[in-house]
């Protein structure tokens, strides 16, 4: 397996006043392509900013970072911006979804920043709603879905450029047990059958427990890192 996520020192330091927050304390983690990984740990733990720089929303202070092979740690910003759109593929708590727009426009948005062609883009759109399950919610708005829904929607939105990543942020935080369970099976099948690479983060266990492999953090650093032999169905 090639690796798509290589991390080495990655250390991230705020000022606050006259004093320095230490968030990361130098994390080294590799994931290979293909892997699906749960990132855990409490509030202040460091498991958000290391999501942060790893979907390159934010520089660290020491280290490096390789995504795909390419050293971004320090890009510029319009860079940064640049892979963003083209090699990540992001699913937020709160879904993101324009809401005067169709779930087919929500999904087809990544392609117009991309210059893709209109017919290809809906072609596309359309290819990525029926692989999430919601190809009857085409010409819905975020207002006729549930919040399951909407999360499919958005996950399809985050599928529309092949991104070599998926970065997931507590995708289950604003949803149902049922819907939860749902939208983790459905990470879990794209996972298993379209082999993408999905890196999520959780403070739930029975969430994590979807995932191949656990990285816990506290107080800035990696206090576990374990395949799940037991996932869940």
């Amino acid at each position: 397996m090639a690796a798509v996520v290589e991390v080495a020192g990655l250390r991230k330091e705020y000022a606050l006043g006259n004093d320095r927050v230490y968030a990361l304390r130098g994390v080294d983690l590799t994931v290979e392509c293909g892997e699906f990984v749960a990132v855990m740990g409490p509030s202040g733990s460091g498991k958000s900013t290391f999501m942060h720089l790893i979907g390159l929303l934010d520089t660290p202070t020491e280290g490096t970072y390789r995504l795909e092979g390419q050293e971004v740690s320090n890009l510029s910003t319009d860079a940064r911006a640049d892979i963003r759109g083209r090699r990540l593929g992001f699913v937020f708590q709160a879904y993101n979804l324009l809401p005067r727009t169709s779930a087919l426009e929500n999904v087809e948005l990544p392609m117009v920043y991309a210059g893709v062609i209109e017919a290809e883009r809906r072609a596309l759109a359309l290819e990525k709603l029926a692989l999430v399950g919601v190809p009857q919610l085409a010409a819905h708005h975020p207002n006729q879905m549930s919040g399951g829904q909407q999360q499919r929607v958005a996950i399809a939105r985050a599928l529309v450029n092949n991104p070599g990543l998926i970065l997931a942020d507590e995708p289950t935080g604003a949803l149902d047990t049922k819907s939860s369970q749902d939208v983790m099976r459905l990470f879990a099948r794209l996972n298993e059958e379209q082999g993408m690479t999905i890196m999520l983060v959780t403070h739930e266990p029975d969430v994590a427990a979807y995932a191949r492999r656990i990285v816990t953090f506290r107080d800035g650093v990696i206090t576990g890192d374990a395949t799940n032999d037991r996932r869940a169905a």
